[in-house]
């Protein structure tokens, strides 16, 4: 694994309204790994943008990181744009809603009804744990290239890719680098 891309989604960043800090650390921490982050993208919060943004990096990149678009409002749109571009339909992730609801009940809520779409997932993907919030990451391949979704508050998505993202993508780094000494021993 070599090349990554990283998308920051959110109309939001586009108009300049908040400044992006994600990307910036997402590149360092994906440098750390041996992974370079050959792309930066900003998508204003646009399903087919999304869509298209999402099909274009993950030909051009060994990875994809997208940061955002994961809340509970109309216009977090990143979940369909994903299944979009994975061809599959969204479906509800039953321990995700759980989840959702046990961490507005440990504050004493209920949980808002509009929350119920943070538990929906790309039917090709798999759930990536939120363990300070309440939008559940996704892995959904696309074009057979990994891409992994993370929510846009900058602590969750800390320590999402932390927890679940790093370790993958230290593994891949670590089987691209066993071939290529394979390769070269041969």
């Amino acid at each position: 694994m070599k090349r990554a891309a990283i998308i920051s989604i959110g109309s939001e960043l586009t108009l300049g309204q908040i400044v992006d800090t994600n990307a910036a650390w997402l590149a360092r921490r994906l440098a750390e790994l041996g992974v370079h982050a050959g792309r930066h993208l900003t998508v204003a919060d646009a399903r087919g943008e999304i869509r298209d943004v999402l099909l274009g990096a993950a030909g051009a990149a060994d990875v994809v990181i997208i940061t955002g678009g994961l809340g509970p409002t109309d216009d977090d749109l990143t979940r369909q744009a994903l299944a979009d571009a994975a061809g599959v339909e969204l479906e509800p992730h039953a321990d995700s809603l759980d989840r959702i609801r046990a961490y507005f009940a440990a504050r004493g809520r209920d949980m808002p009804d509009r929350n119920r779409v943070q538990a929906q997932v790309p039917r090709s993907g798999r759930v990536l744990p939120n363990t300070c919030g309440t939008a559940p990451g996704v892995s959904v391949p696309i074009a057979e290239t990994p891409c992994f979704a993370l929510p846009g508050v900058p602590f969750e998505m800390r320590a999402m890719f932390e927890q679940e993202v790093a370790p993958l993508v230290r593994a891949a780094a670590r089987v691209q680098r066993d071939r290529r000494q394979t390769s070269a021993g041969s």
